[in-house]
């Protein structure tokens, strides 16, 4: 029952609304089905499926609300949904920035976010994927750890304001972690895909491997300030967390980096270099995403940072009709734009530097200068002359995105990446703290 198509979804959630006696009454439906595979030390550890629908009911009594939720679909369980959540909606304080729900509204064709092949994966593609990742390390004596998880689902809504909303989607994520056999060496890859039919674990495996097996004996040089290459998959960490940070209200509040001091937000000024732009676009081929957000509000292309300049900033409905700010929701992915060098182009073109296959373990020191600290792990080498030299000990480092978007030396072709296109980056003077003994 998991994948419902859209008449079959509005017709369960007309039928909650008739059992409604609220002033307000919403209900969304939502259902995945999937599977995943996890393999470790070379062989499969683990399997398993999805298949659910959900349904939240919403409704309000003046500025009172109240939620509840079911997973079984008979007029008796649907209305007994419906009367929890009024129960609770009696019962609840008034809400002090309450916003009427919304009536109709005209959203974006949303099918590109889902392809059938995808939704058809079966567990023999899941066990040929993982097989061809297997044996590649088996071949080359080392050692794995993977993991692929794909998702098929839909999210309807419907209100008694008018508003109706439906669309399907479907994703694919693979990752891999590949160690030599004294566990010195290590490296990683991943991607993750609305279609099926564009993975290659065995390839994805063949980087990590590599990877792994040029990182064995690393060498110890000094923490300070570096060129970087940062990979997709490291510079996606950093990238993501600035992008989750570009909220009216926190910065309108003194508590973003995007606050002006006496009060206010930096929009409309120049912060990076002029050529960073960062948009969504839910309808992108690579990247398509959510075409209304969790409150109904339609997702469309949005500028976030063009040439350098903060364009747009996202914002609740409340705080929208508050302070006079443009009523955008936040994005559900991001792109930034890029060139067309691949990371060994970018290699290629560098006297000096460190190439960073992966970021973890990310902490905020000081969320007015989005300074964070973490580590690097999976694959750090030393490039010297257009060429890696050797493998480097991982670091600690502390650096801002926002530094790091005023010292780009190079922007290389985007890749998707947590559902976002994020090129590889060339950065020079990132700051590394300290050594690491992560691998």
């Amino acid at each position: 029952m998991a994948i419902l198509s859209k008449d079959e979804a509005q017709s369960i959630l007309k039928k909650v609304l008739g059992f409604s006696t609220a002033e307000e009454c919403e209900a969304t439906l939502s259902g995945q089905t999937g599977g995943n595979i996890r393999s470790a030390r070379n062989l499969i550890s683990t399997s398993g499926a999805v298949d659910n629908v959900q349904l939240s009911v919403e409704a309000r009594f003046g500025k009172r609300s109240g939620s509840a939720t079911c997973n079984e679909f008979d007029d008796a369980t649907l209305r007994r949904c419906v009367q929890r959540a009024e129960e609770i909606a009696r019962l609840a304080p008034e809400s002090p920035e309450y916003m009427p729900m919304l009536g109709p509204q005209q959203y974006l064709d949303g099918s590109k976010a889902f392809v059938p092949s995808t939704a058809g994966i079966t567990p023999d593609f899941r066990a040929q994927q993982t097989a061809a990742s297997l044996q590649h390390c088996e071949k080359r004596k080392l050692s794995s750890a993977g993991f692929l998880n794909d998702t098929a689902g839909f999210v309807a809504k419907r209100n008694n304001k008018g508003l109706e909303a439906y669309q399907p989607y479907t994703s694919l994520e693979y990752s891999v972690t590949v160690r030599t056999p004294d566990g010195t060496g290590s490296g990683y890859a991943m991607a993750d895909y609305n279609d099926a039919a564009k993975l290659d674990a065995g390839r994805l495996t063949q980087i990590a491997a590599d990877k792994a097996a040029g990182s064995v004996q690393a060498k110890a040089i000094e923490p300070g300030k570096y060129t970087v290459i940062l990979e997709p998959a490291a510079s996606v960490e950093l990238l993501g967390n600035m992008m989750g940070s570009m909220d009216v209200r926190s910065a309108d509040e003194g508590r973003s980096f995007l606050s002006k001091k006496g009060g206010g937000n930096k929009k409309g000024e120049k912060l990076f270099d002029e050529r960073i732009t960062i948009y969504s676009d839910p309808t992108h081929p690579e990247a398509a995403g959510r075409v209304f957000a969790g409150d109904g509000r339609p997702q469309k292309k949005v500028a976030w940072v063009e040439k350098g300049v903060v364009k747009n900033l996202y914002s609740s409905r409340f705080w929208a009709q508050k302070s006079g700010s443009p009523d955008i929701p936040s994005p559900d992915g991001w792109i930034m734009e890029g060139g067309t060098q691949s990371v060994q182009d970018m290699i290629k073109g560098t006297a000096k530097g460190i190439l960073v296959t992966r970021l973890w373990y990310i902490r905020s020191v000081d969320p007015q200068t989005l300074l964070y600290t973490g580590l690097t792990r999976d694959g750090t080498f030393y490039i010297e002359n257009g060429k890696i030299k050797h493998p480097v000990k991982n670091f600690r480092f502390n650096e801002s995105p926002i530094i790091m978007l005023n010292n780009v030396e190079a922007i290389g072709k985007p890749q998707r990446v947590d559902g976002n296109l994020v090129p590889p980056l060339k950065i020079r003077e990132f700051t590394f703290t300290s050594l690491s003994d992560a691998v």
